[in-house]
């Protein structure tokens, strides 16, 4: 535990990320019921320190304050909330992020050989959320096409919520042949999702939104392990591209973990 008068001395920024990862702990620790009286002590001295800031509505606080530590979890996760926007910060409820606010790549458990080729996926929108996607499924790396947009537009952060610096990417200029790893397309008239036989370690083809895959990639893949579709049953024939990714992604990390 850090005395707190050494969060006295810390600059602003600083002590709120340090207190941000303490309440992390503290939910993880309320939730799984082994706080003790001690730190459960601890946790309200830090409570206390976060009213003398002026930044920051005493109203939360003292609610925290004033409640039992069996219901402490909500009013601790509205505080660590209102803290990361304070700092800057705006990760989803349920990210784990470092001492310094940043996401946690250590928290990232990979499937060593899946790897993604996104083929002129143009909307910078979709792209981060492929990205976003591709970090919660556990892929290895991502691969783009000299016309995919870029990783690092405005919106494409904006969707990818920090995963476009923790998961390995690279744009490539020669075929994806070239990398001597098999590859399937994600595209219709393939082998229903449910049927496919996912590899340990391969490349899933995504096309662009418009055209999907491009003939030649499609004869690579057939060539090597395939096409895998997703059976829709609506009036409308196709999913969002971003979509369909993440149910093909999250079924063949579902059948490595059964593997």
């Amino acid at each position: 535990m850090i005395q707190l008068y050494k969060f006295e001395k810390l600059p602003y920024t600083l002590k709120l990320r340090k207190i941000i990862k303490i309440l992390e702990e503290n939910e993880y620790r309320l939730n799984a019921g082994d706080l003790s009286n001690e730190e459960f002590d601890y946790l309200k001295r830090i409570l206390e320190l976060l009213k003398k800031e002026n930044h920051i509505p005493t109203e939360i606080i003292q609610n925290a304050l004033n409640t039992e530590s069996h219901n402490l979890i909500r009013p601790l996760n509205t505080i660590r909330h209102f803290l990361i926007t304070k700092i800057g910060r705006t990760v989803a409820d349920w990210d784990f992020i470092d001492g310094d606010g940043e996401l946690d790549i250590q928290k990232r458990r990979i499937f060593w050989g899946m790897n993604v080729y996104l083929e002129d996926i143009r909307a910078p929108f979709n792209v981060g959320a492929m990205f976003r996607t591709a970090e919660s499924f556990g892929v290895e790396k991502i691969f783009l096409s000299p016309f995919c947009a870029d990783p690092n537009h405005s919106r494409a952060e904006k969707t990818a919520r920090g995963c476009v610096s923790i998961i390995p990417w690279e744009r490539i200029s020669e075929s994806i042949d070239s990398l001597g790893i098999p590859v399937f397309a994600l595209e219709t008239g393939g082998v229903k999702l449910s049927e496919f036989s996912f590899p340990h370690k391969g490349i899933m083809i995504v096309g662009s939104e418009e055209l999907g895959v491009s003939p030649k990639l499609l004869e690579l893949a057939d060539s090597s392990l395939g096409r895998v579709s997703i059976p829709t049953y609506g009036a409308k024939g196709s999913l969002n591209a971003s979509v369909a990714f993440g149910i093909a992604i999250q079924a063949w990390a579902t059948a490595l973990l059964k593997s």
